[in-house]
């Protein structure tokens, strides 16, 4: 079982007092869901499942959930009535209505990164608005054990994917009918939907770090790079491997793989608790130039993984962060050449106490 939600919401209210904010409006999906179970997908971008309204607990008011009709059941099994807002067209006016009602004329926090620039405008015609950066994603950077027994459990589900995966990466098969074979496997093994569209490049299509599997064909002793990653329990999982298809690699690939594998192995020896993110990426990176070849290393070394795919800590050389116990991240090293292809090979990390456990 995960920490309660009401949990997670009580590490938030110091933050919401220290910012002098009434209430905070959260309506990114995944920050929403962790903090009240409600809904971890919007349907689509230009959609909105609910919100989640936090109030300062100072003033003795509840937290409220608020959605539309079509998923008052749903909210009803994890939330209390009297704490459910349920509003109807014109959406935007009853919101507003609802929070000015909530809050009057105390700050509202919300956040920048999960609101349009319209819903903004719309509250902050009646409403003194103020939009916030990274509050819900701070706490998410840090796993707890039973995130991490989910993300463990996703893992293993990508592993079995991966242990089959050269069964059906037969010459003849275009890179589509792959993903569609994976895909279909990952609901086999009992996950609940892939993470994100499986990436499958075939020769040069794999320079392309998110390429879209479609109608190449595999041919007999040609290089392949698969990227895929599953949800279980809610958490997602996300690896990558470069294969040879074939018994004849060439020596070319042989060493371009070689060198990945080496940079990410640097990488993770640099990861554990107060390391620094950057430093971990300008270890691959360090080891790529020594080759010559750094310029073809055209993304960052990895990010984290939990409820999203892509989430906070980012390893890039920008980055000022350091490692804490219970950050799970990628490490994920590349080199692409659009003429012949590219090898990308990574690994799901955790950070533990002492150091790293590759997942």
């Amino acid at each position: 079982m995960l920490l309660p939600c009401a949990q997670r919401r009580e590490f938030l209210r110091p933050m919401l007092r220290e910012l002098g904010l009434a209430g905070m409006l959260i309506g990114s999906a995944a920050n929403r869901f962790y903090l009240s179970g409600f809904e971890l997908h919007d349907t689509q971008c230009n959609e909105c499942a609910g919100y989640l309204l936090m109030l300062n607990k100072d003033s003795g008011a509840r937290d409220w959930l608020l959605t539309d009709s079509r998923y008052e059941e749903a909210a009803l099994r994890l939330w209390p009535r009297e704490q459910l807002f349920i509003y109807s067209a014109p959406y935007r006016e009853r919101i507003c209505d609802f929070l000015k009602k909530m809050i009057g004329m105390g700050k509202l926090g919300v956040e920048a990164e999960g609101m349009s620039v319209g819903m903004f405008n719309y509250l902050n015609r009646d409403l003194n608005v103020s939009p916030t950066q990274g509050m819900v994603e701070r706490l998410r950077l840090r796993k707890d054990p039973s995130e991490i027994a989910a993300i463990e459990k996703s893992v293993a589900v990508n592993h079995e994917v991966f242990r089959r995966l050269p069964e059906l990466l037969t010459p003849g098969k275009t890179e589509s009918q792959l993903a569609w074979e994976i895909e279909k496997l990952f609901r086999e093994l009992g996950a609940s939907e892939t993470a994100f569209a499986s990436i499958v490049g075939v020769g040069p299509n794999a320079a392309l770090p998110h390429a879209i599997p479609g109608e190449t064909v595999i041919q007999d002793n040609q290089l392949v790079l698969v990227d895929i990653g599953c949800r279980v329990d809610d958490y997602c999982s996300d690896q990558t491997r470069t294969f040879w298809v074939g018994d004849r690699p060439s020596d070319r690939f042989k060493e371009m793989l070689e060198r990945v594998q080496e940079a990410q192995t640097k990488a993770i020896a640099l990861i554990r608790p107060g390391a620094s993110l950057a430093a971990a990426y300008h270890a691959a990176r360090g080891h790529f130039a020594s080759f010559g070849v750094e310029d073809h290393f055209t993304h960052g070394l990895g990010h984290g993984v939990g409820l999203e795919t892509h989430e906070a800590p980012r390893l890039s050389p920008l980055a000022k962060e350091t490692f804490a116990p219970g950050m799970v991240v990628t490490v994920e090293p590349g080199l692409y050449y659009p003429d012949w292809g590219g090898i990308r090979w990574e690994y799901m990390v955790l950070v533990t106490p002492d150091g790293a456990r590759v997942l």
